[in-house]
């Protein structure tokens, strides 16, 4: 399967089946309950429905989004240990997001029963929970698991977006893939999410018809399916004899996956067990490992001065760190182990042909030529701090400033989409695509060394700190951009392991 493994298919198929499962189990147990109540009374029917399809209306990826900052609030007004990333805020997302057909389908089910076995159930003095359970919701299972079928196979799809927010599932390859442009992997996680959809709607599906035409043998056979499907979901995949499970966050480019990578293979060296968090946003990152909810992963100084510190002013690099050691720590018991080595500072580039065209070789003359030019950034850059900073200093109005993924923003550097982009200083696409950056005498961006972060957990275990220190200043900017564009390139692609093997490995020279 190329660069997709066995044991890495498997795991995330089990997680994003576990995942889906729970969330269409807590649909059903919070929907039929209000289908049956919006039945019976047609004063609530109308406000429960509206509700239901408003939150339908939100889109998947932003009702996962709105749940983590919930939890986060909630977790540290009542001081509950409750985890804001990861799986809960999915099953709550994915629940909801379930919640409309079934709801939809139990009081259609409910209200489409024959009005004379109704009136005769209400002779034979059956009470409502009788009626309910010995006539109602047996004549109304084939339009009610139609409901639940509809919302397992919704729930599966939509459950590739929870990677964004920390709980693995078949979108870590989707999302992986798209920004490494490993298609193998995109399609190997569009096709795995696709069939585990088919299969789990085929086994519903036989349920259904056994229940219309009141077949034992078929509602058995899908019943027995059913339950080894919840079994697969359980199924050991390999036991460790590990201390403890270290989770490693990343963001979403090739350089944090390749440092996350790294980060693993090293504490798995020493005996840690390791789980991954990719895919995560600047703001999420940084609170999840405040919250302990991930260990250890590789942020950016001006990202943690400008974001997490709100500072706007730009010092030398050695005093931007001692302070962010200083303030991270006193304010969230975050430690900051040092810098890696090198920096990956956003920095405005155009492709040297273009740049020489205009006469384009600071920040000064870009934003003289603004009005003429089309801007592509990364999905973050214009809504983040620097670019206001850029705004402030240097007051540049382009013709168009779109976000792309940081793949796909080089691509419409290199297609003519866009004149100039928000690159990144480590990338190794700046060389290879004959870019140029362009000074910033105002100084409006920030020092962005890579540093390593631990969680207050991690910090306090000294095996762990002792496993991680030889990284401190041991990969310099050649290195990471060599690295970086092993990934990222056309031809004989590698993957994030294999890079990360190679720094590791202290070799100077990529392989061709």
């Amino acid at each position: 399967m190329g660069s997709v493994g066995w044991p890495e298919l498997l795991r995330l198929t089990q997680a994003h089946l576990f995942l889906s499962g729970c969330a269409v189990l807590a649909a059903i147990v919070i929907g039929l309950p209000i289908a049956v109540l919006a039945a019976r009374n047609p004063r609530v029917r109308g406000p429960f429905l509206a509700a239901i399809s408003l939150l339908q209306t939100i889109p998947g990826l932003a009702l996962l989004a709105l749940f983590y900052p919930l939890l986060l609030f909630i977790a540290r007004a009542s001081g509950l240990p409750i985890p804001a990333l990861g799986f809960l805020p999915a099953l709550l997302a994915l629940g909801v997001y379930a919640l409309l057909p079934i709801v939809r389908n139990g009081v259609a089910a409910i209200q489409g029963i024959d009005p004379a076995l109704a009136e005769a159930a209400d002779g034979l003095g059956m009470t409502g929970r009788q009626k309910l359970l010995l006539v109602e919701l047996p004549l109304g299972a084939p339009v009610i698991l139609a409901g639940i079928r509809t919302a397992a196979v919704w729930t599966i799809g939509t459950a590739t977006l929870a990677t964004t927010i920390g709980q693995p599932s078949l979108g870590d390859l989707i999302f992986s893939g798209l920004q490494t442009e490993d298609w193998r992997r995109v399609l190997i996680g569009c096709l795995a999410a696709a069939a585990l959809a088919i299969l789990v709607d085929a086994i519903l599906s036989l349920i259904e018809s056994g229940l219309a035409l009141r077949s034992p043998v078929r509602r058995g056979a899908g019943l027995v399916l059913l339950a080894l499907a919840a079994l697969a979901t359980f199924a050991p995949l390999g036991a460790s004899r590990a201390e403890r499970v270290v989770i490693v966050g990343a963001k979403n480019f090739s350089e944090q996956y390749i440092l996350a990578q790294l980060i693993e293979d090293r504490l798995r060296a020493a005996g840690y067990r390791t789980e991954r968090r990719d895919n995560l946003g600047s703001a999420i990152a940084y609170r999840a490992l405040a919250a302990g909810d991930i260990g250890v992963y590789v942020d950016y100084s001006g990202t943690l001065w400008t974001n997490v510190l709100k500072r706007t002013d730009t010092p030398p690099a050695d005093a931007m760190l001692k302070t962010l050691g200083e303030a991270l720590s006193r304010r969230d018991k975050v430690t900051l182990l040092g810098p890696l080595g090198f920096e990956n500072a956003y920095a405005f580039a155009m492709t040297r042909a273009r740049a020489r065209a205009l006469g384009i070789a600071t920040l000064d003359d870009l934003a003289r030529a603004a009005p003429r030019l089309r801007l592509a950034t990364d999905l973050e850059f214009l809504s983040r701090p620097e670019w206001q900073a850029v705004m402030r200093h240097y007051r540049p109005q382009f013709r168009d400033a779109r976000p792309y993924s940081p793949t796909f923003m080089y691509r419409a550097l290199a297609d003519g989409s866009a004149d100039v982009i928000s690159a990144f200083s480590s990338d190794g696409r700046i060389a290879a695509m004959d870019l140029v950056t362009l000074a910033d005498p105002r100084g409006a961006l920030p020092h962005y060394d890579a540093v390593l972060l631990l969680s207050q957990r991690s910090a306090a275990d000294a095996r762990l700190v002792a496993a991680l220190r030889p990284l401190i200043g041991a990969i310099d900017i050649d290195r990471m951009r060599a690295a970086n564009w092993m990934v990222d390139r056309d031809a004989d692609k590698r993957t994030p392991a294999q890079a990360a093997a190679w720094l590791a490995s202290g070799k100077t020279e990529a392989p061709k």
